[in-house]
């Protein structure tokens, strides 16, 4: 089997400084990429400064044999994304990978979301992917080349309670990767993203109340915790990372060696020409009906079903 390489390569991964990031640091290093090691050294909530964090694990990375650098610019503001990108490009020359993994929480109820709730999560979640991305777009296109991994979460994609910010962050994640996939194809730029599953700060945050989830999901949960590695959800990254990767604008979950693919599916459904409220609601379960379902690659090819259907000859409504 060849083993997967990245000489020549350089990345930069935020939010680096330890957890998922620092897993996901360690292995590209370790096929042979340069990396900038990206981290704040604050808190879970996103509290407070430390240069540790970033700076130990680029030594780590250093021991081992490999190169890297730390950078404690802050992701969530417009100068902090540029001065990192330009770190990057100003020590290794160029940049082909860019895994934006940096993330807060900071959980409550949603009539208790206020300004200084939401607006954090977002910075950190949403903006941060502009600050950091659109720099290191402009290199990519450059090098007609580039791999870029965004972060998502089942919060976002499914629900989650506590979670109207952070849900809101990843869900328009997962709206952004789909659009720089688009936008990326003709660069040789390709971008993904991935909704981890392991045992961080984060998780043991969201878990920390206990009482979001009844005792018999919580003994599950406590039962398979050590089996959540971060270190397990690195090669499902450093795959998409890869220049060998052959897809683009997907979503991947992974966690405990477990990987599968998240995507939005279109039902069949249901069409009358003079649609009225009651055919809704009298084919409600033909509307939902899963069976047949198709993914359409984007928003012309969903009109495009939409047309067949309505320009289909002969067709006789109910």
């Amino acid at each position: 089997m060849t083993e997967l390489t990245f000489d020549g390569r350089a990345a930069i991964v935020t939010g680096a400084g330890g957890g998922l990031g620092r897993e996901y640091a360690l292995l590209l290093a370790a096929r042979g990429t340069k990396v900038v090691v990206n981290d704040i050294g604050g808190s879970v909530t996103g509290d407070g400064r430390d240069v540790g964090p970033a700076e130990t694990v680029a030594a780590e990375i250093r021991t081992r044999g490999g190169d890297a650098i730390a950078d404690t610019n802050d992701v969530a503001t417009p100068d902090g994304g540029a001065a990192l990108v330009r770190a990057a490009l100003d020590t290794y020359g160029r940049v082909d990978i860019l895994v934006n993994n940096a993330g807060i929480l900071r959980d409550a109820l949603f009539e208790n979301t206020t300004p200084d709730v939401l607006d954090p999560v977002l910075d950190v979640h949403v903006k941060a992917l502009f600050h950091v991305t659109r720099p290191t777009w402009k290199i990519m296109r450059e090098q007609g080349y580039g791999r870029v991994v965004n972060t998502t979460s089942a919060a976002g994609l499914l629900g989650s309670p506590h979670k109207s910010n952070y849900g809101t962050a990843k869900a328009g994640v997962a709206g952004l990767t789909r659009v720089l996939a688009v936008e990326g194809a003709e660069h040789g730029i390709k971008v993904n993203a991935i909704a981890p599953i392991a045992a961080t700060r984060m998780l043991v945050e969201h878990l920390g109340e206990g009482s979001r989830l009844d005792p018999a999901n919580m003994a599950m949960v406590n039962a398979v915790l050590g089996k959540l590695d971060p270190a397990l959800v690195a090669p499902v990254v450093a795959f998409l990372a890869h220049e060998d990767c052959p897809v683009t604008g997907e979503i991947y979950t992974a966690g405990a060696g477990q990987v599968a693919r998240f995507f939005i599916g279109r039902t069949p459904g249901y069409h009358h020409p003079e649609l009225s409220v009651e055919d809704v609601r009298d084919h409600l379960a033909e509307i939902r009906d899963e069976t047949g379902y198709t993914v359409p690659a984007g928003p012309g090819e969903e009109i495009a079903q939409l047309l067949r259907v309505v320009t289909r000859p002969g067709l006789v409504p109910e």
